[in-house]
C-alpha cells in the first residue's frame, strides 16, 4: 500500500470518527406507566402537593389519579362528570385540569369543559372529598365562567395557574374555518384569547375577579383578556425557571406556530397565520402584531401543533432549557431553543408516528406525553 493511500485512509477514518461523534442523540417514546391505559388521555397534571401523585384527564369527562411510579398497577377514578360534558365533537370534551397553588390546604380543582344546550365552554371549580384525597366531590361544582361556542371546534382548553397565582385560560377562536366572526382580533369577546382571572378574590356579582394589572382592565374591552390574536392555543405552559409563557397555536391550512405570550400582545390571527398573511392573503397590515418564535409548514413537518414544556428535569440534561413540543398529526417531537438574543434553533428529536395529544410535567420537572393510543409516555434517550 502506498504512502499516499495510507494517508488517505487515515484522513478518511478521522473524518468518519468525527462525523460519528457529532451525530445527534437519538430519542424514543417509552411507556412511563406500562400497566395503565386510558381512553383519549389529553392532560397529565401533578398537583404539586408533595403526595407523588399524577392525574390524567380523559376527554369524555373522567379524571384518574395514580402514584407516580412506573410500576403503578391501577388508577383510581378521581372525578366523573361525563353527564355534564359534551364530547360529541372531536375537539370537545373535558379539556383541561388545574390544581390550586394551595391545593394541599383548600382542595380546589379547576376544569375546562364544553357543555350543551347551549354549546358553551365552562370553567368550573370542584373540591376534593374531605374523607378521600383520591376523589373529588362531583356535587361541589362552582361554575366560575361560561361563554358561548358558536361551533364544535377550536375550543382551546388549557387551564393553568401562573407563577403569579392567577388562573390562565386558553380559548380558541370559536371554530368553523378562517375565523368567520373575526373573534381573534375582537376585544369584545373571550374567544381567540388567553385569559387571566383571579379565583381567590371575586369581584361583586361574579365568581372570579379581574386582576387590576390585566391589560384591558378598566376599559370597555373584556377585562379578562391577557393576550389575543390566537386561533387555537390548545396547550401552553410556563417555563419553571424563567416564568416565560410558551404556547403552541394550531394553524389553519398551512402553518403551525410557537409563541411566547406576553401581556396585552396581539399574535396576529386572522390577519396572519404564522409568518404569512392570511386575511388578506397578501399585503396584510402587520403593524403591532407579534411574530411567532417558530413556525412550520404543513407541507414539511405536520398539521396540528401540540404545545409542550421547557425541559428542566435531570434525566435528559442535554435538553435543559429547550422547549419540547410535538405535532399531533405527524407524531414528530422537537426541541426548540430561543433566548431572545440569538436566532432560534429547532431540532427534531424523533418521528414517533403517534397522535400526541398533550404533554405533562411532574414535580421533578420530568416531561410526559399523552398519546391517543391510550398510553402515557416519557421521552428516553436511545444512544
Amino acid at each position: 500500500m502506498s504512502v499516499a493511500i495510507r494517508l488517505f485512509l487515515v484522513v478518511l477514518l478521522a473524518v468518519c470518527t468525527v462525523a460519528r461523534a457529532q451525530e445527534p442523540d437519538s430519542y424514543s417514546l417509552q411507556p412511563a406507566f406500562p400497566h395503565l391505559s386510558f381512553k383519549r388521555p389529553l392532560a397529565l397534571v401533578d398537583p404539586m402537593d408533595g403526595t407523588n401523585r399524577l392525574f390524567v384527564v380523559e376527554q369524555a369527562g373522567r379524571i384518574f389519579v395514580f402514584e407516580n411510579n412506573a410500576n403503578a398497577q391501577k388508577a383510581k377514578l378521581f372525578l366523573d362528570i361525563r353527564e355534564r360534558v359534551n364530547s360529541r365533537g372531536n375537539e370537545e370534551g373535558l379539556l383541561g385540569l388545574a390544581f390550586h397553588p394551595r391545593y394541599g390546604k383548600n382542595g380546589f380543582v379547576f376544569v375546562n369543559y364544553t357543555a350543551s344546550n347551549p354549546r358553551r365552554t365552562v370553567i368550573a371549580r370542584f373540591r376534593v372529598n374531605s374523607r378521600n384525597p383520591d376523589a373529588a366531590d362531583p356535587g361541589s361544582e362552582v361554575k366560575l365562567l361560561e361563554f358561548p361556542q358558536p361551533y364544535e371546534n377550536h375550543n382551546g382548553g388549557e387551564v393553568l395557574f401562573g407563577p403569579d397565582g392567577y388562573l390562565y385560560i386558553g380559548t380558541g377562536d370559536g371554530g368553523s374555518g378562517g375565523d368567520p366572526h373575526n373573534n381573534g382580533q375582537s376585544l369584545a369577546t373571550l374567544l381567540g384569547k388567553i385569559l387571566r382571572i383571579d379565583v381567590d378574590h371575586p369581584d361583586p356579582g361574579r365568581a372570579y375577579g379581574v386582576p387590576p394589572d390585566n391589560p384591558f382592565a378598566g376599559t370597555s374591552n373584556r377585562a379578562e383578556i391577557w393576550a389575543y390574536g390566537l386561533r387555537n392555543p390548545w396547550r401552553f405552559s410556563f417555563d419553571p425557571a424563567t416564568g416565560t409563557l410558551w404556547a403552541g397555536d394550531v394553524g389553519q391550512d398551512a402553518i403551525e406556530e410557537v409563541d411566547i405570550i406576553e401581556k396585552g400582545k396581539n399574535y396576529g390571527w386572522r390577519i396572519m397565520e404564522g409568518n404569512a398573511c392570511f386575511n388578506p392573503s397578501t399585503g396584510c397590515d402587520t403593524t403591532g402584531l407579534v411574530r411567532p418564535v417558530w413556525d412550520y409548514s404543513h407541507d414539511t413537518a405536520g398539521v396540528c401543533i401540540t404545545g409542550g414544556y421547557v425541559y428542566r428535569g435531570t434525566k435528559l440534561p442535554e435538553l435543559a432549557g429547550a422547549y419540547i413540543y410535538a405535532d399531533y398529526g405527524s407524531g414528530r417531537v422537537w426541541a426548540l431553543r430561543h433566548d431572545g438574543i440569538h436566532p432560534p434553533s429547532n431540532r427534531e428529536l424523533l418521528h414517533s408516528g403517534f397522535p400526541i395529544a398533550s404533554f405533562g410535567m411532574d414535580s421533578r420537572k420530568e416531561i410526559y406525553l399523552c398519546v391517543f393510543d391510550g398510553k402515557i409516555y416519557s421521552l428516553a434517550k436511545t444512544k
